[in-house]
């Protein structure tokens, strides 16, 4: 329903189209994980802090375990060529997680997600998607598929507060707006809120319908439906163009 929406609604340029079927085929590659919130366990007391990059095979599988797990975190996005957070990595790599709660700092997927399931979840982590060379292999389709969304740093202006943006790893639409988001390098708290999410009926409560990616600024104010109008509201707001 949300594909045909995309693809059929008025107004949307062809670009646009393009980019709504292949970001639902990105989906498919991973066998729609992070879709579906799956038996999650204790929760964190203290948020999360995750060092990501959008269009990273091995940041990928960590926003899924995120996302099925119902975890928030404060992402600081480290897109190539990123200045403001990419210094504070240990091992010059993402994705890297740390955890307040317990007192880590994880470096690398399989840890990572290893670490998500173990303290917050009941079941180990799915093992085929989390291979490495299935990993790497349907990484590299994603990539094809979604072309350079999200891959390199751009001039921006960082917001004082954190923005917040609620969303889910398997939405195409939430994944336009987090490219953006770290294309700018703009850190911002990730609300998961996937099917079946026990979340998810507070969230309709405070907006009014079930619908991501829903952003939120503090800084102005500003609460946004629909990804398009989201990346554009961060452009105009956040963007810069290079002298």
């Amino acid at each position: 329903m949300a594909l045909l929406r995309g693809l059929t609604a008025p107004g949307v340029p062809f670009s646009r189209r393009v980019n709504v079927l292949t970001g639902f085929t990105a989906s498919g590659v991973r066998l729609t994980a992070g879709m579906t919130v799956r038996k999650p366990g204790p929760r964190p007391q203290q948020r999360l802090i995750l060092w990501d990059f959008e269009r990273c095979p091995h940041s990928r599988p960590v926003r899924e375990a995120l996302s099925t797990l119902d975890l928030d975190a404060e992402v600081r996005p480290c897109p190539r060529g990123g200045t403001r957070f990419r210094f504070q990595l240990k091992s010059a790599r993402v994705p890297q997680l740390e955890d307040p709660n317990s007192g880590e700092v994880l470096v690398g997927c399989e840890n990572i997600v290893r670490h998500l399931h173990t303290h917050y979840g009941v079941n180990k982590p799915p093992a085929f998607l989390n291979a490495n060379v299935i990993r790497i292999v349907t990484g590299i389709m994603v990539r094809i598929l979604t072309g350079g969304i999200g891959a390199f740093a751009r001039p921006s202006r960082a917001p004082e507060k954190l923005l917040e943006l609620w969303s889910f790893e398997a939405s195409p639409y939430s994944r336009f707006v987090r490219a953006t988001l770290c294309e700018l390098e703009l850190p911002y708290i990730l609300h998961n809120v996937a099917k079946d999410s026990p979340r998810r009926p507070e969230y309709v409560a405070r907006v009014g319908k079930m619908q991501v990616p829903w952003l939120v600024d503090p800084n102005t104010g500003t609460e946004l439906f629909e990804s398009l109008a989201i990346q554009k509201y961060l452009e105009a707001t956040y963007g810069q163009k290079p002298a």
